[in-house]
C-alpha cells in the first residue's frame, strides 16, 4: 500500500521545474490513451456535502443503489497495490472519497488500462469527473464506487505538503486561489462574507431601499476626508479621482426624490495599510429622507443583527477569544461622556484652548499640541483613550463639528453634530449623520476644508459646486449611514485581518517585497 499527497514526487528534494516537467510528461501519456487532459465539460449530478447528509445512516460495508456523477479535486491517495486505491476528492461544499476497484473500472471503462492509468498517470492537486453507486466502507468512510472516471483537468504544479500546508501568510494572500484549495475555512469565509452582503441587500429592499449605482471616477473627491487615487482620462484630457466615498451622488438622488436609497461597493483611500486598513475596500452607504441620526441607529442595529442570526445563527459570538454580544439595544453614550468616564476630564466645560491642552496633557495624551480647537482635541482624548476599550457594540454619538464637515449641527448643544459612530471589538463599524441640509452652511465648511487642502492637508478636498447647487434645490430630512462590510465581515468571520476577508487584497509585487 502506499499513501500519497504528491505521487510525481519520488525525490525529496524535486524541485517545482522537474515536477512540472513530470507532469507535462502525463499530459502526453493521457493524450496517447486517448483521454483529454483538459476537458470540456462534465454532467456533475451531486455534491459532496449533500451526499454527505443524504446517507449519513448508511450503514457500514453496504451499499447504495444510488447512481451519482461527482467532480472536484483529488486531495489525497491511498493505492492498495494493483487492484484497489482510494481517493479523496473535494468539491466546493466538502470532500468525499472515490472507490476505485479495479475490476469495477475495467467493466465499465472503454480502455482496457483504465485503471493502471489512473494510477499511474494522475496525481494530487487533478481535478476528475467520477460517476457510480454510493457505498460506505466497512472503516464508515461514504464513497463513490467508481465505475467511469475521466481526467478533467491535469494540475501541472504540485499543492501545499498536506502537514505543513499553506502556512506563509504572505503567500496565502498572493496565491489566494492556492489557500482556497488547501484551506477550507478559508473558502467558509468568503461563502459567509457572501451571505453577509446578501441578508444586508435582502434585509434592505424589504424596508423599500433601492440600489443605485453611483460614478467611481469623479472630478471632485469629496464625501470624506481621505487622500484620493488620482487617474487621468486620455479621451477628455483631465485628472479623475477614485471615489473615497458614495455620499455625495447618493445625496443627490434624494435631491431627486428617492426616499430610500443605498449602495453596496468598492471605496478606494490612498492611505496606510494594516491589519484593519486596505486602500480598496467595500462599504454599503444608505439614505434614508425624513429620517435622522436616531434612526439610523436603530436601522443599523437591525441591519447587523439581522445578517448574524441568519449567517451564524446567533447573536452572542466570539471574536478572537473575546465574547460579543451583538442583542440589541446598544449602549449609547456621547464622546464627551465617554471620554470623561475614560480620563476624567469634561472637555465640555474648557473654553479655552490653551487650558484643554495643559488638561489633556496631563491626562496622558500625546501629539495634540497641533490641534487648533477643543473639539479635536476631544476627538484625539477619544481615540488615544477610549476607542480600544469599546469591546460591545457601542454608538459613540455628538461629535465636534470641526471633525464632521457633512452632518446636521446638533439640535440642542452648540458645537456639536448630530454624528454617531459604531464601535465594536474596538475598531469603528459605521458611521452615520443627521445629514446636512442647509447650502449655506455646507458651503462654509466645504470652502473650509478647501482652504485646508491649499495649506497642504492631503485629505481635504476642493468645493464641488455641482452638490451645493443640488443642496440648493433642496434636500429632505435626511439620515446617512455607513457601515465597513470588510470589518463586518472580520467580525462575524472571526477574521484578525482585514486582508483575510478580502479574496484578493493589494500586495506589493514579490519583487519590491524587501525594498
Amino acid at each position: 500500500m502506499s499513501r500519497d499527497r504528491a505521487s510525481d514526487t519520488p525525490q525529496p528534494n524535486s524541485t517545482l521545474e522537474e515536477i512540472r516537467a513530470t507532469r507535462l510528461e502525463k499530459v502526453e501519456q493521457l493524450k496517447q490513451t486517448g483521454q483529454i487532459p483538459f476537458a470540456y465539460r462534465w454532467e456533475v449530478t451531486h455534491h459532496a456535502a449533500e451526499l454527505q447528509a443524504k446517507f449519513a445512516d448508511l450503514p457500514n460495508g453496504e451499499e447504495a443503489e444510488f447512481e451519482v456523477s461527482v467532480a472536484g479535486r483529488v486531495m489525497a491517495r491511498r493505492v492498495m497495490g494493483k487492484k484497489l486505491a482510494f481517493f479523496s476528492l473535494q468539491d466546493e461544499t466538502g470532500t468525499i472519497q472515490l472507490y476505485l476497484d479495479e475490476a469495477r473500472i475495467t467493466e465499465h471503462q472503454s480502455q482496457p488500462d483504465a485503471f493502471s492509468h489512473l494510477i499511474q498517470l494522475t496525481d494530487v492537486g487533478d481535478i476528475l469527473g467520477a460517476k457510480g453507486i454510493l457505498k460506505r466502507t466497512n472503516r464508515g468512510e461514504l464513497s463513490v464506487n467508481v465505475s467511469e472516471y475521466s481526467v478533467l483537468t491535469k494540475s501541472l504544479l504540485p499543492l501545499p505538503d498536506k502537514w505543513h500546508g499553506l502556512t506563509d501568510v504572505a503567500k496565502r494572500y498572493r496565491q489566494r486561489y492556492v489557500d482556497l484549495i488547501v484551506n477550507p475555512e478559508v473558502r467558509e469565509t468568503f461563502r459567509r462574507r457572501a451571505l453577509i452582503t446578501a441578508s444586508i441587500r435582502r434585509y434592505l429592499d424589504q424596508q423599500g431601499f433601492i440600489e443605485i449605482e453611483t460614478p467611481v471616477l469623479m472630478s471632485e473627491a469629496g464625501g470624506a476626508e481621505a487622500r484620493p487615487f488620482i487617474t487621468y482620462h486620455n479621451t477628455l484630457e483631465m485628472d479623475l479621482y477614485l471615489r473615497i466615498a458614495t455620499e455625495l451622488h447618493l445625496k443627490r438622488l434624494i435631491v431627486g426624490g428617492f426616499e430610500k436609497v443605498f449602495e453596496l461597493g468598492r471605496i478606494f483611500r490612498n492611505e496606510g495599510v494594516s491589519t484593519r486598513h486596505n486602500p480598496e475596500f467595500t462599504t454599503i452607504e444608505l439614505y434614508q429622507a425624513y429620517a435622522d441620526y436616531h434612526d439610523m441607529m436603530a436601522l443599523t442595529e437591525t441591519i447587523i443583527s439581522t445578517a448574524a442570526q441568519e449567517v451564524l445563527g446567533t447573536l452572542k459570538i466570539s471574536y478572537q477569544g473575546t465574547e460579543v454580544d451583538l442583542t440589541p439595544p446598544w449602549r449609547r453614550v456621547t464622546m464627551h461622556d465617554i471620554v470623561q468616564e475614560k480620563t476624567g476630564v469634561d472637555f465640555s466645560q474648557f473654553t479655552d484652548l490653551e487650558a484643554a491642552k495643559a488638561a489633556a496633557k496631563q491626562a496622558g495624551l500625546h501629539d495634540i499640541d497641533e490641534c487648533e480647537s477643543i473639539g479635536k482635541i476631544l476627538n484625539e482624548a477619544f481615540e488615544q483613550k477610549v476607542e480600544e476599550t469599546l469591546i460591545q457594540p457601542t454608538f459613540i454619538i455628538d461629535y465636534p463639528v470641526e471633525i464632521s464637515p457633512l452632518a446636521k449641527p446638533h439640535r440642542s448643544k452648540p458645537g456639536l453634530v448630530e454624528r454617531f459612530e459604531l464601535f465594536i471589538v474596538g475598531r469603528e463599524t459605521a458611521n452615520s449623520f443627521s445629514e446636512l441640509t442647509d447650502p449655506i452652511d455646507q458651503r462654509d465648511r466645504l470652502e473650509a476644508q478647501a482652504a485646508r487642502k491649499v495649506a497642504g492637508d492631503l485629505e481635504a478636498h476642493n468645493v464641488d459646486e455641482d452638490f451645493l447647487t443640488a443642496l440648493e434645490y433642496g434636500m429632505p430630512p435626511t439620515g446617512g449611514l455607513g457601515i465597513g462590510i470588510d470589518r463586518l465581515v472580520m467580525l462575524l468571520t472571526d477574521s484578525p485581518s482585514i486582508r483575510d476577508v478580502i479574496a484578493f487584497p493589494l500586495l506589493k509585487p514579490e519583487k519590491s517585497e524587501d525594498a
